[in-house]
């Protein structure tokens, strides 16, 4: 399995502390990981964990 492709969070700006995800596919797990350096460590959750937590910051 090749390294997931890491992808920055939208609301991240120049020199942050940024939220980076990558996963393996549509119905894979996701892998979570902060800066300055994605992937190194990262937290993985599962699709409908990813989306619940989503949801629940997009509702407040």
């Amino acid at each position: 399995m090749s390294d997931p492709s890491w992808q920055k969070s939208s609301y991240c700006g120049t020199g942050e502390a940024c939220v980076h995800v990558a996963t393996a596919g549509p119905d894979a797990a996701v892998n979570v990981s902060g800066s300055p350096a994605p992937g190194d460590p990262y937290l993985t959750v599962s699709r409908p964990a990813w989306s619940a937590f989503l949801q629940t910051i997009k509702t407040g």
